[in-house]
């Protein structure tokens, strides 16, 4: 009876603590937090990218770094994956995250969107939105918003009793995000923020970010503006501006960038913890704010990782981010460094302890995965019946299917010549015709034909689309999935050229999920068994000892035993491209390609005993095996062929053409503007660097935008960089990153390699040009901009 009475007595105390009403505000040159000035020390972690079971731990983690304060987005497409069926538990159960930052005495900020960008999905939209083709997302597009307005209440439903003013954790919310790297629109935004202001009421401190180039398109004058940069960024120059407008206003650095996301194909990313560090601790000798994302990143599961654009460059299944906190959420030397320098903003008091990992590492020997169920030879139950038949191309989202894969099939025509397929297809497509391997289009290299063989009358064409995931940021957000255009074949026949356009196609759809990788088990075959039906197996594109391997596409599962539970790293690096789950919970993408090769287990899905596996391969394995290793590899590259720029052949001969601009830009951080005496017409940008501003031979460069015949912008999405004579590819500073919408990335050449550099972009087509924008990198002193320059339109 006492201990009840002790229980009771500590519950209604903690009753009483959380219902105490508090106030967060704008005050003179600093926030205030019931009145008394507060600097925000945030850490930005994401609820869906740790497993629940570690949410407290991550939460502790963030804390015993000397943080006060955690950062959420809210992410619409995981909590309405059907319309209007909406899901605020487990692992998507934000009002206990909330709680559980409270009970470890840690603010928080929510960023509910609707858009979050954060290397996910679309963005964090949900993919149901493009069923309405002619949508237009982030606009006062009717649709749109009332399914935004619907959203933002659920979510209220859920945190609005958790603001500072109702007694819990939430001093600020975030109203959209980084919309000018977006667009110019006030009304659109406006129409966020009373959304916003109507669910949480007037006491809830509302605020908007951007960078400090575009911030004014869109800041509203109710609203407190913060900043986002990254690590080694000028702080003075991004807040130059804002102190100019808001003198009085508090600064706050809303996105500090502790490191980078990865791509596939790409060298994984990571910054100087010094520059960290060091930026961290000049805003806060000054007074100023901050939110570090990512503090830790964790992991994108399954299909939520997202891709980015210009292009398409879909991200890896790690968010590791090269956090303090790593992926696994453990220390890492970024950690103790910070830890350090935060313990002398700690009002004199001792720093938390460091809490003990969530789970050991274990390591699982190499087992193999001897179940298979091939996914064209009738052993599948998705492709038994087509979804549809006779048909017109549809989209995935045309036929209400979110993610996964899709085989669209047709009859051809007699063509005795070898003809050229064409076709605009999102995202990676392998092509057979009856059931032989052709060859393959992947938009990551934006390649959108293939050499057909001559084909008789009657044979079909089997086409099999894999989706990744859907763009997260700029315009391309707007990111349908599947055969996006019409299929043209065109040959030369009897020197008349020739083309076809099937009209009639039936579509096998394959969605992503774990109950339908079960479904295909029902049939499932010995991988020692001949395949029946439909082969379509083909040489392994990484076989190095001259033997004719060939894989199977398909669904493999195999089992592990352990007899100790704990966090692991399965390696898939044998294997080719596809989906992961173990215990049913999906755990991502894989690619051989790489960087990452080892997919995250978190011990809290794992069980003693045996454990399943399901790998859907849509390429086929080298070999069906797997193994649990102690670390994870994310950086390891099994590339076809180079992803630098260097090709000779690509390299323009300048040597008798007239610059269409030339001079030298001015030292220093910030835009620079160069016009163009007359128009210019072609498809080549050419930027040559023959000095840069101070000593060295080491060019960089942020960003470049072109302006049309109007004085706008052109859009960058069709460009691509076609040459550049170096580039630092171990920092992964290539040619493309001029025009990623990034301006914490930057191309930079090689020490030594010397005077001049060139760099050319390919603008996708013909284009009058009549002046340049350029950005110089973004740290202090602008390192490596150019001084002397010609540029040439060719």
């Amino acid at each position: 009876m006492r201990r009840l009475i002790l229980t009771l007595a500590l519950a209604l105390t903690a009753g009483f603590a959380m219902a105490q009403k508090g106030t967060f505000e704008a005050g003179k040159g600093t926030f205030l937090l019931n009145g008394k000035p507060f600097i925000v020390k945030a850490a930005e972690i994401h609820y869906p990218r740790i497993p629940r079971p570690y949410w407290e731990h991550r939460i502790k983690m963030c804390k015993a770094l000397g943080m006060n304060t955690v950062c959420i987005y809210i992410f619409w497409n995981i909590h309405e994956q059907q319309e209007g069926v909406f899901n605020f538990e487990d692992n998507q159960d934000i009002a206990e995250f909330c709680r559980v930052a409270q009970k470890n005495g840690m603010y928080v900020i929510v960023r509910p969107g609707p858009y979050v960008c954060a290397e996910w999905e679309m963005g964090g939209l949900p993919w149901w939105l493009l069923k309405k083709k002619d949508i237009r997302l982030r606009e006062q597009d009717p649709y749109f918003m009332e399914r935004v307005k619907i959203f933002e209440e659920k979510v209220g439903e859920q945190l609005r009793p958790l603001t500072i003013a109702n007694g819990g954790p939430i001093i600020m919310i975030q109203v959209e995000n980084e919309y000018g790297s977006y667009g110019t629109d006030k009304p659109y935004v406006s129409e966020i923020r009373d959304c916003l202001r109507g669910i949480y009421g007037e006491s809830v401190t509302l605020f908007q970010c951007d960078w400090a180039s575009n911030f004014e398109q869109n800041g509203l004058d109710d609203l407190i503006w913060t900043m986002n940069f990254g690590t080694g960024a000028n702080i003075d120059q991004q807040f130059r501006r804002l102190g100019q407008l808001r003198p009085d206003s508090p600064k706050m650095c809303s996105e500090f960038w502790s490191g980078w996301f990865d791509k596939w194909g790409a060298r994984h990313e990571t910054r100087p913890a010094k520059d960290m560090v060091d930026g961290m601790d000049e805003m806060l000798s000054k007074g100023i704010s901050f939110s570090l994302y990512m503090t830790h990143g964790g992991t994108s599961f399954g299909h939520w990782a997202g891709a980015n654009s210009p292009g398409f460059a879909p991200d890896v299944t790690s968010y590791d981010y090269d956090a303090p906190i790593n992926e696994y959420g453990q220390t890492t030397p970024k950690y103790f460094e910070l830890r350090k320098m935060m313990e002398r903003y700690n009002d004199g008091k001792k720093m938390p302890a460091i809490p003990k990992p969530a789970a050991p590492i274990i390591t699982v020997p190499k087992f193999e995965l001897t179940e298979f169920s091939s996914i064209f030879n009738g052993n599948d139950p998705n492709l038994d019946t087509p979804i549809c038949k006779g048909s017109q191309l549809l989209t995935f989202e045309e036929v209400n299917m979110g993610w996964g894969s899709m085989l669209y099939t047709t009859t051809l025509p007699e063509i005795n010549e070898q003809s050229l397929l064409t076709a605009d297809i999102h995202d990676y497509a392998q092509f057979f015709i009856n059931g032989k391997y052709i060859g393959k289009t992947d938009r990551v290299k934006n390649e959108k034909s293939i050499t057909l063989p001559p084909v008789k009358k009657g044979d079909e064409l089997q086409i099999l689309v894999e989706a990744m995931g859907r763009i997260n940021f700029g315009r391309a957000i707007k990111d349908f999935k599947g055969i996006v255009s019409d299929v043209v074949i065109s040959a030369t026949i009897n020197n008349i050229e020739t083309t076809w356009t099937p009209q009639a196609w039936n579509m096998f759809a394959l969605p992503d999920s774990y109950e339908k990788a079960v479904d295909a088990f029902l049939h499932n075959n010995d991988l020692s068994k001949p395949d029946t039906g439909l082969r379509l197996g083909k040489p392994s594109q990484f076989a190095t000892d001259g033997k004719d391997l060939t894989t199977r596409p398909g669904y493999y599962r195999g089992y592990f035993n352990i007899n100790k539970v704990g966090d692991t790293f399965l390696n898939f690096e044998r294997w080719g491209k596809g989906q992961v789950w173990v215990n049913g919970h999906a755990m991502g993408r894989i690619w051989s390609i790489g960087p990452q090769q080892t997919l995250y287990i978190p011990g809290c899905w794992l069980k003693k005993g045996r454990n399943e596996v399901i790998v859907l391969d849509v390429v086929g394995p080298q070999e069906a095996v797997v193994w649990g290793q102690a670390e994870p590899e994310l950086n390891k590259l099994q590339l076809e062929r180079t992803n630098k720029h260097n090709n000779i052949g690509d390299k323009p001969d300048l040597n008798s053409d007239t610059p269409a601009a030339s001079g030298q830009f001015k030292a220093g951080n910030g835009w620079q503007t160069v016009k163009f005496p007359a128009p210019k017409r072609g498809r080549l940008l050419c930027i040559e660097a023959s000095s840069i501003q101070g000593s060295g031979d080491v060019v960089a460069i942020a960003e470049i935008y072109a302006q049309g015949s109007n004085g706008q912008r052109l859009s960058r999405e069709p460009w691509t960089c076609k040459y550049a004579d170096s580039e630092d590819e171990g920092g992964n500073h290539l040619g493309d990153k001029v025009f990623d919408l990034q301006e914490s990335t930057y191309w930079q050449t090689v020490r030594g390699a010397g005077f001049p550099h060139l760099l050319v972009i390919d603008l996708g087509s013909e284009q009058t040009i009549t002046a340049i924008e350029y950005l110089p990198r973004a740290e202090q002193g602008a390192p490596g901009s150019v001084k002397d320059y010609k540029i040439y339109v060719k």
